[in-house]
């Protein structure tokens, strides 16, 4: 990575695994973060150590994965400058992580080979990389598994799910009406899931950006309307190519070094 000038919605079907074991090669994508979270609370960090390759490794079974790469966020992401109205992920508590989060961490970075980019989230470095043709998204994120078309694995309730691209883009702007209170994304207040599919139902994809555009102006005015458009936007959408990396953060991602499983799986981290 190097830097340039300055520049819970479910789909209605679950996927049939027949369909990854007739791909060719599967690079299975592995969001880390929620690994992390997932095992922090063990008694101990080998408990911990020894859940999170037991969970990896459940992954790739699943996904029938002969390669994998693995992420992790580092630090503030660039999200955290976009947000105005309200602090991006403000009520999370950070000051209160368990003493065996960093060694969990840096497991995953030395054991498994996890990567971290600066100002970018494991979601955001899933997405860029997915190619629905080769790669499974492991993550038990919504934003992530459901604002990507393709085959996923969501490994907090070990199921295996598609998204198409109409979907997708349904969620996206689903989440534009609605926020995200979970990350301190307000949205249009006071609508919620019911309101935002009876408004989105009729429409298709392409007529989603206009409609939504008008419902903040509506609420918000014209001058407020778009610019909280605008910055909800950034705050809710999965970036997912190299262009957008480099539009909102500067950044020219290296090449994705590729870990086969098996080889790699048996390494004894020191």
């Amino acid at each position: 990575m190097h830097r340039r000038g300055a520049a819970d919605v479910r789909p209605p079907y679950m996927f049939n695994l027949i369909k990854i074991k007739n791909m060719k090669e599967t690079v299975a994508l592995i969001d880390g973060d929620s690994l992390i979270y997932y095992e922090m609370g063990k008694p101990t960090l080998e408990e911990a150590l020894l859940s999170i390759d037991s969970r990896i490794n459940q992954m790739f079974e699943m996904t029938k994965a002969s390669k994998y790469a693995g992420f992790l966020t580092s630090g503030r992401c660039f999200r955290y400058d976009v947000a105005k109205s309200r602090p991006y992920k403000g009520n999370r508590k950070y000051n209160d992580k368990p003493i065996i989060f960093p060694a969990i961490k840096e497991y995953l970075r030395q054991k498994w080979g996890f990567i971290s980019v600066p100002e970018l989230e494991a979601d955001d470095l899933v997405s860029v990389f997915h190619d629905p043709l080769r790669t499974v998204i492991c993550s038990p994120d919504k934003d992530v598994l459901y604002q990507n078309k393709g085959i996923h694995y969501n490994y907090g309730k070990a199921e295996t799910i598609v998204v198409d691209e109409n979907q997708a883009l349904t969620f996206l702007w689903k989440q534009m009406l609605m926020g995200d209170s979970t990350d301190g994304i307000i949205g249009i207040p006071k609508i919620g899931t019911k309101t935002a599919d009876k408004w989105l139902e009729p429409l298709i994809p392409n007529e989603m950006p206009t409609f939504v555009l008008n419902k903040y102006i509506e609420f918000f005015g014209q001058s407020a309307g778009i610019t909280k458009f605008a910055e909800t936007f950034k705050l809710v959408y999965m970036l997912k190519t190299n262009d957008d990396v480099l539009r909102e953060t500067g950044l020219v991602l290296d090449e994705l070094k590729i870990y086969e499983v098996e080889s790699h799986s048996d390494e004894e981290w020191v």
